[in-house]
């Protein structure tokens, strides 16, 4: 053969190998669904070989224990019976050991599973080798972390040819780093249901729980004055107030079923919602609740909008239960980048630990968590008889999103 033709078919392979590559590449990329993943692979390790069976066998996070994790196309024995591919084999085995590290011992095995099954009774449908590729990626102190095997079978043994066994080996780096990153979605996934899981505790803390304690308060209040045979007209205005305090917790209750982000705010700006919320909050037998602001925020994305009205939700109720405070002031600062929440009263304050500690009390808790969520600070300044100041320090990051 000339050299022109070598060099023809040459060039053919390498332009089959990058088309490989980049259909590979392109599937890797589009998504984080592992067994997606992991059947595009398959097909196309089993493509470059001639091939059209194969399985994957991951090792499991928390045990190290393998399983299997895709297949296509097994044999009769290996479909019918799937517990024959739980457990070790040699391949597996090899790979544990360090005994496949490096290229060159990519290659064509004897199958151990396959030699278990039956083959007169067509239980391998004539398969007895396969190739393996092992799926490894870097690990944070520079080693390697295994993560399984690749497996692609046929009937013969074949010697790979060095640019194969190179092409395996970038397919088997691809899909490592593929699996790892599916993988770490995965944890980010579970993370965020967790935190919207404590949102959603926060979320019924700070609205269903507080309405139904002021409910309980005024109702308290009503029993209290007709123990006193006081004037119905004192008792009619406590349980009035109790009927529209259930009323806007039924209304805050549905539309938080909707959306539990925005209900709060009901398409207003933070001002004017702190400024409402201060309103509603004063009432003749608690203290006097004033609202500042200075200057004007710009507009804010709006999980720092929601973030800082459950605070100053929070913190207000705090006041009126506990502070047994004349005077409780809202006060909204903006400052380049930064935004800040005060809530101050003049009650008879609390002690706070040397380290800070709100100890145990949910709602304090639930302010911390809110403001840390943010990325911003929280702080709680209080002794006896000195009053209470709560401060919520946020940074407006490009995370936040945009308002």
């Amino acid at each position: 053969m000339s050299d022109p033709d070598l060099q023809s078919q040459a060039l053919q392979r390498r332009s089959y190998e990058l088309s490989i590559l980049n259909d590979v590449a392109r599937a890797l990329n589009a998504s984080v669904d592992l067994p997606a993943l992991l059947a595009v692979a398959l097909e196309k390790v089993a493509e470059l070989l001639g091939l059209s069976t194969g399985w994957v066998l991951l090792f499991d996070e928390t045990s190290g224990e393998p399983f299997l994790a895709a297949a296509q196309s097994l044999p009769p024995g290996l479909r019918e019976e799937p517990e024959r591919m739980a457990g070790w084999c040699y391949c597996l085995e090899s790979f544990r050991d360090g005994e496949f590290d490096g290229a060159a011992n990519v290659g064509v095995v004897s199958c151990s599973r396959l030699r278990k099954l039956a083959p007169a009774q067509g239980k391998t449908a004539g398969l007895r080798y396969h190739a393996s590729v092992p799926l490894e990626v870097m690990d944070g102190d520079g080693g390697l972390k295994r993560l399984g095997m690749l497996n692609v079978a046929g009937p013969e043994w074949r010697e790979l040819d060095g640019e194969t066994l190179r092409l395996l080996r970038t397919l088997g780096d691809m899909l490592g780093v593929a699996v790892e990153r599916a993988r770490l979605d995965a944890r980010r996934l579970e993370a965020a249901q967790t935190e919207e899981r404590n949102r959603l505790a926060r979320e019924i803390h700070d609205t269903l729980a507080q309405d139904l304690s002021a409910v309980i308060f005024q109702l308290e209040a009503a029993e209290a004055l007709l123990v006193q045979r006081a004037e119905p007209e004192r008792v009619q205005r406590s349980v009035t107030a109790a009927l529209g305090l259930a009323r806007k917790g039924l209304d805050e209750a549905r539309r938080s079923v909707l959306d539990l982000r925005a209900a709060p705010l009901e398409g207003r700006t933070l001002p004017v919602a702190l400024a409402a919320l201060a309103a509603e909050t004063a009432t003749d037998q608690g203290p006097a609740v004033l609202f500042e602001m200075e200057p004007t925020p710009p507009p804010l994305p709006p999980a720092v909008e929601v973030g800082l009205y459950r605070i100053a939700q929070e913190a207000l109720q705090n006041a009126l239960r506990h502070a047994n405070a004349a005077r409780v002031v809202l006060r909204l600062e903006a400052s380049p980048g930064r935004v800040r929440l005060t809530v101050q009263d003049d009650g008879r304050g609390f002690a706070i630990s040397p380290e800070g500690s709100t100890g145990s009390r949910f709602g304090l808790v639930g302010m911390r968590e809110r403001a840390r969520l943010l990325g911003g600070g929280f702080q709680i300044e209080s002794s006896f008889r000195a009053g209470t100041r709560i401060t919520a320090d946020i940074p407006l990051l490009k995370s936040h999103g945009s308002p």
